[in-house]
């Protein structure tokens, strides 16, 4: 959190404007339940009369949180779910700027978020006045600020909701900031959809429809943000943790097989080479995947429904967001995608049962995996976790997936964790038991932002949250990078591997949450079964495993697929 400031500048007017502030923030918070269900304040000062403002309304739902950055991927967690503005209220100054990495992953995940910034009068700006700095355009080319300064200025907030998943809300409120009491109650509660359909949000895109032949050998790449096209149900996929489950999946490890003219099996010479691929959302997680997608003697179609399109072949490819089909897939198609996803899932299976490579991420991967279940919620960390979930055959169908792939960082990945499972359950307030939301995270990412598990004694709280946590003591994903090969060793740990020895049950016991540790497979199997019966609020499951073998296992796994 960024320090509140209560002393203000000597040079604001505090004679003749006594209830403006209030005013002003009563205005602003009108508007934005028009909009918004929830909204997370962050304890300020300049934002203190809108802070208050929203307490006061009944039709709003107000979380605290201490640290901006928290708040603001908490309420992209929340709105992953259901897909509707939450809204994120902070003080001036670097509490807006602590906001910044959710804004970038909301711009690039399509995933709706308002920040809604308190801020200094215009004049105090480059006057050195106390955390004032210059906050309209501060997101860039990542949010339009919409400036609010008195009232009347609040009616443009309809607009900016209207055309922006990323919203930014800038009011500027000047001194008195409160009045002589607490704003009166106000606002009627309202009985929305809780989850906002595509045809709903803002910033939906249609680009039209795509011709394509089906009977070519086709393969569809679907990543983040797919959703299931109409027409290509029965056309082999290879699917994302995050995407809808296929019909027939296809497995990832043996992608590279598709780029092959011929493969020799059983004595029979088969065709693998894929002609088409037809991309659908945002794929990113495999290199042999990708590899298809920029293939050039693969004819390539890419189907978005925001104004963004993952593309890396320029003009040649082919944009839509439909498709109108002509054929279907042949019988020996549809044979040969399913004999080389075996390909890829025995190859999986035969590593993990190997005793050669001890216990590790995609171990972890596997048993969280055998233990979801229908209607479960999954968040999973970026690096090592989704791939490792996606190797491990996910997506599965009934399982809601979600996971930062627009920007792929794995900054707060704990406090979106946390509103997704909160979000969740808002979905079945009324359910004699919290549905379950499952989290898996590396130790890194689980670090990186541990601050998400501060929740306040008297806030709204995540009742069945199980976050398991694949500790290697470091950076795993590295290990099977470039940089982890045996010429880059002697400065791989400073740079990569980044051992911390951090104590995890010590941290959940100083949050407050319920701690457990498994450092087996079994050992993790049996600890999430007990979980699965269990509402114990958030419990922090820690698997101890090891990178020490992740190069090899992954060795091991390429040369089975024979890559």
């Amino acid at each position: 959190m960024s320090g509140s400031d209560n002393a203000e500048n000597v040079s604001e007017n505090t004679a003749s404007v006594s209830s403006a502030a209030q005013q002003l923030a009563q205005a602003v918070a009108e508007r934005l339940a028009r909009h918004l269900t929830d909204v997370v304040i962050c304890p300020g000062s300049r934002n203190a009369p809108l802070s208050l403002a929203l307490l006061a309304r009944d039709d709003i739902r107000v979380h605290t949180r201490i640290d901006e950055r928290s708040a603001a991927f908490a309420a992209l967690g929340m709105a992953r779910v259901t897909h509707r503005h939450v809204g994120v209220v902070t003080t001036s100054g670097s509490a807006v700027a602590n906001t910044w990495p959710a804004v970038v992953e909301s711009r690039y995940s399509h995933t709706p978020l308002a920040i809604i910034s308190a801020d200094r009068p215009e004049r105090l700006v480059g006057t050195g006045a106390s955390q004032t700095i210059e906050q309209p355009g501060i997101f860039g080319a990542y949010a339009t600020t919409t400036q609010v300064a008195a009232v009347g200025d609040e009616v443009d907030i309809d607009k900016r909701f209207a055309q922006d998943l990323t919203v930014h809300i800038n009011v500027a409120f000047d001194a008195p900031l409160l009045g002589d009491g607490l704003p009166q109650q106000t606002g009627k509660r309202r009985q929305l959809p809780p989850v906002v359909t595509a045809t709903q949000r803002a910033g939906v895109v249609d680009h039209g429809e795509v011709e394509v032949d089906l009977s070519r050998n086709t393969l569809v790449i679907a990543g983040d943000e797919a959703w299931e096209v109409d027409g290509l149900e029965d056309v082999p996929t290879i699917a994302e943790p995050t995407a809808p489950a296929p019909y027939h999946p296809v497995h990832p490890a043996a992608a590279h097989i598709f780029r092959k003219a011929q493969v020799s099996a059983n004595d029979y010479v088969v065709n693998t080479k894929v002609e088409q691929v037809i991309c659908v959302g945002h794929p990113t997680l495999h290199r042999d995947v990708m590899a298809l997608v920029t293939d050039p003697d693969i004819d390539f179609v890419t189907l978005s429904r925001t104004a963004d399109f993952t593309n890396f072949r320029g003009d040649s490819a082919r944009r839509g967001t439909r498709v109108k089909v002509t054929g279907e897939p042949t019988k020996e198609w549809l044979r040969i995608c399913e004999g080389v996803s075996s390909v890829g899932a025995n190859a999986v299976r035969e590593v993990l049962e190997s005793a050669d490579f001890g216990f590790t991420g995609l171990h972890v991967a596997a048993a969280v995996a055998d233990t979801l279940a229908l209607d479960d919620a999954f968040f999973v960390g970026a690096s090592n976790p989704v791939r490792d979930a996606a190797l491990v055959g996910l997506p599965f169908g009934g399982v809601d997936t979600y996971s930062p792939r627009g920007a792929a960082g794995i900054d707060g990945s704990v406090a979106q964790a946390v509103g997704v499972a909160m979000a969740t359950q808002s979905l079945q307030p009324d359910a004699p038991r919290a549905p379950r939301t499952v989290a898996l995270l590396g130790d890194v990412t689980f670090l990186h932002d541990v601050g998400g598990l501060l929740i306040g004694p008297d806030e709204r709280h995540p009742e069945n949250l199980t976050i398991v946590v694949a500790n290697d003591n470091g950076g795993g994903i590295f290990e099977t990078l470039e940089q982890g090969g045996e010429k880059f060793r002697a400065g791989f740990d400073k740079a990569f591997g980044t051992p911390h020895g951090v104590d995890i049950a010590a941290l959940a016991e100083a949050y407050g949450h319920d701690y457990r540790r498994a450092d087996s497979a079994q050992e993790l199997l049996d600890t999430l079964a007990e979980l699965k019966e269990m509402s114990p609020g958030i419990t922090i499951v820690e698997a101890r495993t090891s990178r020490d073998n992740l190069r090899a296992l992954h060795a091991k796994l390429a040369e089975v697929v024979g890559k």
